[in-house]
C-alpha cells in the first residue's frame, strides 16, 4: 500500500475518451460513477476538484460531426455547446448523491497575471468551504493560441498547488507509464513508482494524441513535473479504475505513482517557472553561467551578450546560454530596449547610459528560478 495518510484535498482529471462514447455522446454512466466516488470521498472529509475534458467532443456529437474540426471558430462553437451539455450531465449525476457542483472556465491568462490567479485560488477555496465541487475546464469557446493552456493534464497540474492538493490523479485510456509503448511491444512493463523525473522517464513518453483528446504521455510527464515540484503526488491510471477512486486515495497500488519532490519550490517560484509565459529572453556569457552553477546570483548587465523579443519591465523572461540551453526564468527589472543598451556594461554605468538611476540587477536573485538540467 502507498502511504497517503492525511490527504485532505485531491484533484482529478478525466480525459475526453473516458467521458464520451464512440459516437461522441456523453457517457452518463461514467459521470454517475465519478459522482458516486466523489460522494464517498466527501463522506471521508476529503475535498475534491475535477478537471473535465470532453466539451469539444460533446459539441461535435450535438452538431453531428465525426472528426474534430480544423477551423478554430467551429471548435469554439463545439466547446460552447458541449460544455453546457457536460455540466447538465454532471449536475444530474450530482443530484443523485446530494452533491453541489460549480463550473470554472479558465485560460492561461488567469495564471499569467498573478493577481487574477490569486482571485481564482480564493474562489476555489470558497467553493471547498461551502461543499461545492469545482468542475474545471479550459474556456475553449474563447481560447486562441496566445492564451491557451493547451491540454487538461497541464491545466490540472497548474491548479494542483493553487488548492494545496495532496494528490493529483490523471484518469485516461492508459493504465499508467510503461517502460516502452505497450501498443507496440507485448513485453512492455508498467512502472509502479517514479521517484524522480529524469531523462530516462521522459524518453519513455510517446507523442501520440487520441482521436478526441489533446493529451499524450508527454503531457502527463510534464504535468507530473509541475505538480510534484509543488509537493503533490501524482498518479496516472486507467479511467476504468474510477470506481476504485477511494481505494486509490487510500493507497492501493493502481497505476503509476509519481512521488512529490523532496525539494519543493515556493508558490512564487512555481508561478515564475510554470504558470507565467516568457515574453522574451536574454543570452548570458560563460562566466555568468559558471557563477550560476555554484549558487543562485543576480543577473547583471555585464554578463548579458544578447536580447531577444520585445518586453516591458516586470515581465517574465527566459535566460539562455550561448548554445541556446535554458538556464532559468525570472522577472526583468528592465525593458528589452533598456537591456539592449545596458548589455555588456558595468552596472555602475547604467545611470549614464539610461539617464536615470535604475536597479543594479537586470534580474534579482530573489526573482530568478534556475533549471538544474540547463546547468
Amino acid at each position: 500500500m502507498r502511504d497517503f495518510k492525511g490527504i485532505q484535498r485531491i484533484i482529478i482529471k478525466v480525459g475526453s475518451s473516458s467521458l464520451v462514447n464512440k459516437d461522441l455522446s456523453i457517457n452518463q454512466p461514467m459521470i454517475v460513477g465519478i459522482m458516486q466516488s466523489f460522494k464517498e470521498l466527501s463522506d471521508k472529509g476529503i475535498n475534491v476538484a475535477l478537471v473535465s475534458s470532453g466539451a469539444i467532443a460533446s459539441g461535435m456529437h450535438e452538431l453531428g460531426l465525426t472528426k474534430k474540426p480544423k477551423e478554430m471558430s467551429l471548435k469554439q462553437a463545439c466547446a460552447a455547446i458541449g460544455q453546457s451539455k457536460l455540466m447538465e450531465a454532471y449536475n444530474k449525476a450530482a443530484d443523485i448523491y446530494g452533491l453541489k457542483t460549480g463550473q470554472i472556465l479558465v485560460n492561461h491568462d488567469d495564471f499569467q497575471i498573478r493577481k487574477r490567479m490569486n482571485y481564482l485560488s480564493d474562489t476555489l477555496d470558497a467553493m471547498f468551504k461551502n461543499n461545492i465541487i469545482p468542475i474545471i475546464n479550459e474556456n475553449d469557446a474563447l481560447a486562441v493560441e496566445e492564451i491557451k493552456v493547451g491540454d487538461n493534464d497541464t491545466l490540472a497540474s497548474l491548479i494542483s498547488p493553487m488548492i494545496n492538493a495532496d494528490l493529483l490523479i490523471l484518469f485516461s485510456d492508459i493504465d499508467g507509464l510503461f517502460d516502452k509503448n505497450p501498443k507496440i511491444y507485448k513485453d512492455a512493463k508498467l512502472i509502479d513508482v517514479v521517484n524522480e523525473i529524469n531523462a530516462d522517464i521522459i524518453n519513455m513518453a510517446g507523442d501520440k494524441t487520441t482521436e478526441v483528446g489533446t493529451g499524450g504521455m508527454q503531457t502527463k510527464i510534464n504535468a507530473a513535473r509541475i505538480s510534484t515540484s509543488a509537493g503533490a503526488n501524482m498518479i496516472i491510471c486507467n479511467s476504468n479504475q474510477i470506481k476504485n477512486l477511494c481505494d486509490i486515495v487510500a493507497g492501493k497500488e493502481i497505476g503509476t505513482l509519481f512521488k512529490a519532490s523532496k525539494n519543493q519550490i515556493s508558490s512564487r517560484e512555481h508561478w515564475i517557472i510554470y504558470k507565467a509565459n516568457s515574453m522574451g529572453n536574454i543570452i548570458i556569457d560563460d562566466g555568468l553561467k559558471d557563477a550560476l552553477k555554484k549558487k543562485k546570483v543576480s543577473i547583471l548587465s555585464k554578463g548579458i551578450i544578447d536580447v531577444n523579443g520585445d518586453f516591458l519591465k516586470g515581465m517574465i523572461i527566459t535566460i539562455n546560454d550561448k548554445n541556446g540551453n535554458v538556464i532559468g526564468k525570472g522577472i526583468s527589472n528592465y525593458s528589452s530596449t533598456e537591456i539592449r543598451l545596458l548589455e555588456g556594461h558595468e552596472s555602475k554605468d547604467s545611470k549614464e547610459i539610461l539617464g536615470y538611476e535604475g536597479k543594479k540587477e537586470i534580474i534579482h536573485a530573489n526573482d530568478l528560478v534556475l533549471l538544474k538540467e540547463g546547468l
